[in-house]
């Protein structure tokens, strides 16, 4: 049985039907604090109600259910937040990421795909970024992020942990049909606040910062589709059950697109105005983060099919019903 932390979430729960469809048994742990309950039904597999950081919810759990492999998913996801309140996200990611390791240890599971993101790297603007660039977080997301695959490292060298490490880059779109994202996905993610903003759901699109050594100004990241990162983890997840594969791997697609790119993408898929207003830079952003996915795809081997920007806004705007 595989289990998911934080399945009842936007990426998690994606990756949950994805697993149940291919075969695998599995079972959620989720404190709902971003996922819903709702959203758990919706996957098909059993919610456990808890906090990654709970050692003893994470006892009754593994010893409830035979588990072979942990993707660690749950998680503090937001740059700006983290800035404003460090604590919260030491304590989320990389506490939390102990204590699925500590349980792992004491119930003999080997086998953890972690959630890791592009925010680790040293900024970067002369091309995409490969696994052997500079760690260097801009931001307490990135860092505890870090922080967390440095333990995840520790642990393989301690007691022979078998991971695989994706860092993400910008994870978009959903899977239109399987009606989970409209209450689990950030709405503080680019593309779903470009759509609320043309669904009249907030007054405008706040862009932060037209000032970025960017050709257009505004930043730059790598979209990838939710589902072409889910397929990634059931890659890896097979060879991993195998002792077939380990270590670090970016997810992405090797193609940058601005915030203009992504609202005139939004105009011309839906047909409609994207109101926008440009504000200072947040705390912590960066300029590009552009992915080299060639490891992933040679040694994987995985390939996004369904991450071109027309792509992710379509799927994107079939979720929110603009088209």
């Amino acid at each position: 049985m595989i289990l998911v932390t934080g399945g009842a979430g936007y990426i998690g729960s994606h990756m949950v039907r994805v697993l149940i469809e291919n075969g695998f048994e599995t079972v959620i742990l989720d404190n709902l604090s971003h996922g819903t309950k709702e959203v758990a039904v919706q996957t098909g597999a059993p919610l456990v109600v808890g906090d990654i950081r709970d050692p003893r919810a994470l006892t009754s759990l593994f010893s409830h259910y035979p588990i072979e492999a942990v993707i660690h998913f749950a998680a503090a996801i937001e740059v700006g937040e983290s800035v404003q309140d460090p604590l919260k996200y030491w304590d989320n990611n990389l506490n939390g990421t102990l204590r699925i390791l500590e349980t792992m240890r004491s119930f003999g599971v080997r086998n953890l795909i972690l959630s890791s993101t592009a925010a680790v790297y040293s900024p970067k603007s002369d091309g995409p970024i490969t696994e052997e660039d500079r760690i260097d977080p801009q931001n307490p997301y990135g860092e505890t992020k870090a922080a967390a695959e440095r333990l995840v490292e520790a642990c393989r060298h301690a007691f022979g942990v078998s991971s695989v490490i994706f860092r993400y880059f910008n994870a978009a779109a959903l899977e239109p049909s399987y009606g989970l994202v409209s209450h689990a996905i950030p709405r503080s993610h680019l593309i779903p606040a470009v759509l609320d903003a043309i669904a009249g759901r907030i007054p405008s699109l706040r862009v932060f910062g037209n000032d970025y050594p960017t050709p257009d100004g505004t930043g730059v990241r790598d979209y990838i589709h939710v589902m072409d990162l889910a397929e990634a983890h059931l890659v890896a997840l097979k060879r991993l059950l195998k002792g077939e594969i380990s270590g670090t791997f970016n997810l992405g697609t090797g193609q940058g697109h601005s915030v203009l790119d992504v609202i005139r993408t939004a105009e011309k898929v839906t047909g409609k105005k994207v109101p926008y207003r440009i504000e200072a830079r947040r705390p912590g952003d960066v300029s590009m983060l552009v992915a080299s996915g060639t490891r992933a795809r040679q040694t994987l081997p995985w390939f996004p099919s369904r991450s071109s920007l027309e792509r992710i806004m379509e799927d994107s705007a079939r979720g929110w019903g603009l088209i």
